[in-house]
């Protein structure tokens, strides 16, 4: 009888671990059909991520180390250059292996390829490859060395600088245009050098760019503090008004909005001619308001105060009434309660509207090209300059990826101090 009931016990919880193990079976298989029902329903979403963002990205960080295809379409130039020292002039068989790659190069139309690169490393060499292909063309067989005569069609042969330009294009990377974008370049020995101030434009417009994004978030807040508290203490019908007001903007084209700006705010605008009826300007003393640094964080404080109110407004609406209520109260001053109670705990939508308003302003592009003038640009038109008319498409990847890391270290610091997981956007 005991050993029917030990057979029953062993039946019983082997049937209990087969179900055991059946159950957890159907269970994973039900986890991994629901996972990839989720994965299908986020696919459409993370192929369009990778085919707008992180591929265009990745293809821009390529093309800001790129050197091109100099050292394909010059290939004897580039095999005799290997072993270059710099400090010389190359020897005959270099000039011979140059001679015979511009002449092939002009025979397959590839030179235009190879002088748009090296006048971006050496600027006026496009003129000095297209002058030389066509001399060497007409020029008879002769005794003269091909040294003699490439220095004889152009004195910019028989020097080291136009020769190193030629050797740092051709290893397949390149960090020339990450030194351009921070004002460095390399002298005719290779070695790296500051350029001159008349040539360095993009180290002071990056503090530039900063300077006006910070004065545009800085000028948000101060204007959008009041309103989103105002906005959090209305009755709702005033209220919703008031939200309507806020979010106008939105539905107006952003072209519109910054023409606007540059009716009003020109010399000979609304304002300067308002001023001058009231007697506060003589005629001869308008003030210059556009085509300048003013007019651009004017134009875009316009255009991005309502990424500064909304956050804030979100906070200030969870806020209860009762805190400021209490702590005047207990003695606080209005001043007192509103700096020590009601200050703080809009901390979260302050570093939300702050950190959404310096993100947006520091890439800003149309606005500080229609409104900034020479003083107001950003370092945003640089870049459209380099991809839409110079067509140095190395150097404005360079400057944006350098854009993108210092964004990146400034979005890293602040989480570091605030937090991000306290942000609150709505």
């Amino acid at each position: 009888m005991v050993a029917r009931t030990d057979t029953l016990n062993t039946l019983t919880a082997d049937a209990r671990e087969f179900e055991g193990k059946a159950l957890r079976a159907q269970l994973a298989r039900s986890t991994r059909l629901e996972k990839a029902k989720a994965l299908l329903l986020v696919l459409p979403l993370l192929l369009f991520i990778g085919v707008m963002f992180i591929f265009p990205l990745a293809d821009m960080m390529l093309r800001s180390t790129d050197n091109g295809p100099v050292a394909e379409l010059m290939p004897d130039t580039a095999a005799r250059l290997l072993d270059w020292d710099q400090f010389t002039l190359p020897d005959e068989a270099t000039y011979a292996a140059l001679a015979r790659d511009i002449q092939t190069a002009q025979k397959e139309r590839t030179l235009g390829k190879i002088a748009t690169r090296l006048n971006f490393e050496l600027s006026g060499i496009r003129s000095l490859l297209t002058k030389s292909a066509r001399k060497l063309a007409q020029m008879e067989s002769s005794d003269e060395s091909w040294k003699q005569r490439l220095v004889q069609i152009d004195q910019r042969w028989g020097e080291l600088a136009t020769w190193s330009a030629i050797k740092r294009v051709l290893p397949s990377v390149t960090a020339t245009f990450y030194l351009s974008s921070l004002d460095l370049a390399y002298d005719a020995k290779g070695e790296v050098v500051r350029k001159p101030p008349e040539r360095a434009i993009y180290v002071d417009n990056f503090i530039k760019t900063f300077a006006i994004s910070l004065g545009v978030t800085l000028s948000c807040f101060i204007l959008g503090f009041p309103v989103a508290y105002l906005l959090s203490v209305l009755p709702t019908a005033k209220a919703n008004l008031l939200m309507i007001c806020v979010l106008l903007p939105f539905w107006t084209s952003l072209l519109v909005r910054t023409t606007s700006w540059i009716a009003l705010l020109q010399t000979h605008g609304i304002v300067n001619d308002l001023l001058v009826w009231l007697g506060i300007l003589s005629e001869g003393n308008r003030l210059d308001m556009m085509y300048n640094m003013f007019g651009t964080v004017v134009a875009m404080t316009h255009i991005l105060l309502p990424f500064m109110i909304l956050p804030l407004f979100s906070v200030m609406k969870s806020i209860d009434p009762s805190f400021m209520r209490a702590a005047t109260s207990l003695g606080a001053s209005p001043f007192t309660a509103f700096i020590r109670v009601y200050l703080p705990q809009t901390k979260p939508g302050i570093a939300a509207g702050s950190l959404l308003v310096f993100i947006l302003a520091i890439g800003y592009y149309i606005t500080p090209a229609l409104v900034g003038g020479r003083t107001g640009q950003m370092i945003s038109n640089f870049i459209a300059y380099h991809m839409q008319q110079s067509l140095n498409w190395g150097l404005a990847a360079a400057l944006a990826v350098i854009l993108l890391i210092i964004v990146l270290i400034l979005y890293w610091l602040f989480n570091r101090i605030i937090g991000i997981d306290k942000l609150k956007l709505g």
